[in-house]
């Protein structure tokens, strides 16, 4: 079992900095992805960033130019260094990760932090 701990999350004015964290942990043998989702209310969750074993980013185009992610492996942890914050990103921001465990390295499995609350407003 893998747990995911967010951290980072508030209220900021609009033209702001929040910088969010998320470290796995748990019985791990490998991880392939970690990345970060919002869920504003009334919409369905959508993608933000994510980091890919080997450096690969992908952004949602809402966060590119604006958003930065990444990623220390040492510590199984990613970071997403948010600026440039709108009202429109006020939302719950959730961390993802697939990983494997060391009793089958070969499956990977989602985990879902329970979400950090993102406010953008004035």
């Amino acid at each position: 079992q893998v747990q995911l701990a967010e951290s980072g999350g508030g209220l900021v004015q609009p033209g702001g900095s929040l910088r969010l964290s998320c470290a796995a942990s748990g019985s791990i043998a490998s991880i392939r992805t970690m990345g970060w989702y919002r869920q504003a209310p009334g919409k369905q969750r959508e993608l933000v960033a994510t980091t890919i074993s080997g450096g690969r980013t992908n952004y949602a185009d809402t966060a590119k130019g604006r958003f930065t992610i990444s990623r220390d492996n040492a510590k199984n942890t990613v970071y997403l260094q948010m600026s440039s914050l709108k009202p429109e990103d006020t939302a719950v921001y959730y961390c993802q990760t697939t990983a494997s465990s060391p009793r089958n390295v070969l499956v990977f499995y989602e985990y879902w932090g329970q979400g950090t609350q993102v406010t953008v407003s004035s």
